[in-house]
């Protein structure tokens, strides 16, 4: 599982390392191929089995309804296959960065099975947001028995 939080900074070409951390999960549990798209201001990057098997669960949403077919659109339009080169380094796509808005400094966030890359700015904002409705958040958990 991907956890914990990491700050990297990304190159001109859109070069970036993955922490050793988790590349160890992914040498140790997958391989070197991670499907990145765009999700929620940020990219999010699934291990190529992790991605089967989510898009088995999103083939069984109707397509009659609209919402269902609007988030196919966003999610499998931006949808790249990356491989992980021999420095430990994925390449991201200028599409890609540009929805996310990573420029330099870009944040790794482990979330389970996959991998949230931020920019270091938006990061920030989403943390702050976080921290400030965590009671809130902790409450509607607390009442789902967790």
């Amino acid at each position: 599982m991907f956890r914990g939080r990491y700050e990297y900074t990304i190159d001109s070409k859109g070069r970036v390392s993955i922490p050793s951390k988790f590349r160890e999960i992914l040498k140790e549990k997958y391989d070197n191929r991670l499907v990145v798209t765009n999700f929620d201001h940020c990219l999010v990057a699934l291990p190529y089995e992790e991605w089967s098997l989510l898009e088995q669960k999103v083939n069984s949403l109707s397509l009659v309804k609209k919402e269902a077919r609007t988030f196919l659109r966003f999610f499998y339009s931006s949808g790249i296959d990356c491989v992980i080169d021999k420095q430990g380094r994925l390449l991201i796509p200028q599409a890609l960065r540009d929805y996310a808005s990573l420029r330099k400094d870009v944040v790794f966030v482990g979330e389970g099975k996959k991998i949230e890359i931020w920019s270091k700015e938006r990061w920030e904002e989403e943390f702050r947001r976080s921290q400030e409705s965590f009671d809130q958040i902790s409450d509607t958990l607390a009442s789902l028995g967790l």
